[in-house]
């Protein structure tokens, strides 16, 4: 606990975030957090502010900076369309459960209601997409609610929390004094696992000829990838991953059978509807990965392990569901198992997936056709990279091509935009998780589209020197929109195709060194010189206009239904 000394509420802001270990902070000032960046000018020296160019690019930067660090993202904005700005960010957040604390300027208490100047109720707009939000008024507030705050958005299932501080608030004085949070009445963020559940789940596994294991994130917001891995290896399980579960297990592991979901991988897709027990390890049976629910695993037993009992029989009835952190409840059920292989089952896998190299995954990596794709730009990334690097994907047909094909030797690598399917999200996510992780190398793979939303974001780089490699695969089209008009509205491209402006005099501008590649013998040298730069690189890539994603379940079909043309 600190000495109490007499400061102002802005200080006390900048001492409690000091208290929380912060030590990175991005945002945009204004006129009603000016008192907060004053206090930011004093203490530069021990937190660092890092200018976005728009507050929504300083939420997402956040989240790339927490997604690979584990630590909570920091933003702060201004009042009014500062803070509005900061929603999609904090949406985003939200559904991808990423802890972020946003702390955002208000106008004077007096003021309130009165549609002062750059007014907005940023607490009733920001409460359906925040764990939790409040609003401080008077300066002894301060450091019991931002502790709060970050014991809310850290523990449990982690998301974004807001508080908004009055300007009056922030000038007054108070006796300064700092405990951090540990408990809160009525708040449970990890419940109690049931030992029974675990022995039941347990039988289950033991009895099952054909299981199969799909796991997402919460693997890795639980940091249980070591106990993921014994269980996987002991029970010798195959195991296939949602794009925010990517890379908590390496791709090359021979467990791995690939994604599930809309443009998941062939094999597990199909035989999710095949397996005998289904066991769901930190995943929500998102739509984009269950396709119909009235046909989806009806026939197999279902296990799910989860930290939020909200997500219980939401979408899926489970036979067995055991509640509490992975990292917990993993090594109990791994003990209680027996080892095990399933060969001949996993060799039902190996079978589809012969399938679909055939049909699509050969032509989208070594392609015959003089038009580059997609694919083998990722391919020539994972070569340069030999796995290691952390990739930042945008929204798109770019985004499920990325997950596909990327390769990853190690956890928190993946970072992209899942439940709310931002575009804009890759170039300031990719600023802060090259922040959080400064010692790796961060690719963000964008499209035309995407890229354009959050452009202004060069200018963050440009003036912090980030080395971000940034890859813009270029159809001039809004590719998975376009794709979707040509498989079900008869190719009426509506609004879809791009007029693009030129890519590398804009990075050019921004300092940033810049250069296109649409010839096939000049993509290898070009991507290995973007490797080996240590600074900031921009490479546009010219693929093909009209090129599709596949495999893929068409919306509303069950996942038995994907296609592979």
């Amino acid at each position: 606990m600190s000495k109490e000394i007499k400061i102002s509420g802005a200080e006390a802001v900048i001492r409690c975030l000091l208290e929380e270990g912060v030590d990175l902070i991005y945002g945009y000032p204004g006129g009603a957090i000016m008192p907060i960046y004053d206090e930011l000018y004093k203490f530069q020296d021990e937190l660092t502010h890092i200018l976005t160019r728009h507050e929504q690019g300083a939420t997402h930067a956040a989240q790339g900076y927490s997604r690979v660090s584990g630590k909570v993202g920091v933003v702060t904005a201004t009042s009014g369309p500062g803070a509005t700005n900061l929603v999609t960010g904090i949406a985003d957040a939200q559904i991808d459960s990423t802890p972020m604390v946003c702390i955002t300027g208000q106008v004077a208490s007096h003021l309130l209601g009165s549609d002062a100047f750059q007014e907005t109720d940023i607490i009733g707009i920001s409460t359906p997409v925040t764990k939790w939000n409040c609003q401080i008024t008077k300066a002894a507030d301060i450091p019991v609610v931002l502790a709060k705050a970050f014991y809310i958005a850290k523990s449990g299932r982690p998301g974004p929390v807001l508080v908004d501080i009055t300007k009056d608030a922030q000038f007054e004085l108070m006796e300064f004094k700092y405990s951090k949070c540990t408990f809160l009445r009525s708040y449970k963020p990890v419940p109690d696992f049931s030992i029974n559940k675990i022995k039941n789940a347990s039988e289950l596994i033991n009895k099952s000829k054909k299981p199969l294991i799909v796991w997402g994130q919460g693997v890795i917001l639980g940091n249980a990838e070591n106990e993921f891995k014994d269980f996987v290896e002991k029970t010798g399980i195959p195991a296939a991953w949602t794009i925010l579960g990517l890379s908590a297990l390496p791709t090359k592991h021979p467990l791995n059978v690939g994604m599930v979901g809309m443009h998941g991988n062939y094999g597990p897709n199909v035989l999710t509807n095949e397996c005998d027990l289904l066991i769901a390890i930190g995943m929500r049976f998102d739509d984009r990965v269950t396709g119909n629910l009235n046909s989806y695993a009806k026939q197999a037993k279902i296990i799910h392990l989860e930290i939020d009992p909200a997500e219980i029989n939401k979408n899926v009835d489970v036979d067995v569901a055991v509640l509490g952190n992975v990292k917990e409840t993993l090594p109990l059920l791994t003990s209680f198992v027996k080892s095990n292989s399933h060969d001949s089952w996993i060799n039902k896998f190996n079978s589809f997936y012969k399938i679909e190299y055939k049909k699509v995954i050969k032509n989208d990596i070594y392609p015959s056709k003089d038009g580059l794709t997609m694919g083998e730009v990722i391919k020539e990334i994972n070569e340069a990279s030999n796995g290691d690097a952390i990739i930042v994907t945008d929204v798109g047909q770019h985004q499920m091509v990325t997950c596909r094909y990327a390769n990853f030797n190690k956890s928190k690598s993946n970072v992209t935009s899942g439940g709310l399917g931002t575009m804009g999200f890759a170039l300031p996510a990719a600023i802060g998780a090259k922040m959080g992780a400064p010692k790796r190398e961060v690719v963000a793979v964008i499209g035309d589209g995407g890229y354009q939303m959050t452009i202004q974001e060069l200018g963050t780089i440009f003036q912090t020197g980030c080395a971000v490699k940034i890859v813009v695969l270029n159809n001039e089209f809004l590719g998975m929109v376009r794709q979707w008009q040509q498989m079900f509205f008869e190719k009426r491209y509506a609004s879809t195709e791009m007029i693009n402006p030129d890519f590398i005099t804009i990075a050019k501008g921004y300092n940033i060194e810049a250069k296109k590649v649409d010839k096939r013998t000049d993509l290898k040298n070009s991507v290995q010189e973007m490797m080996k730069s240590s600074k900031p690189y921009f490479l546009e890539v010219r693929v093909e206009k009209e090129a599709n994603v596949f495999p893929m379940i068409p919306s509303g079909a069950s996942v038995s239904d994907i296609r592979l043309e």
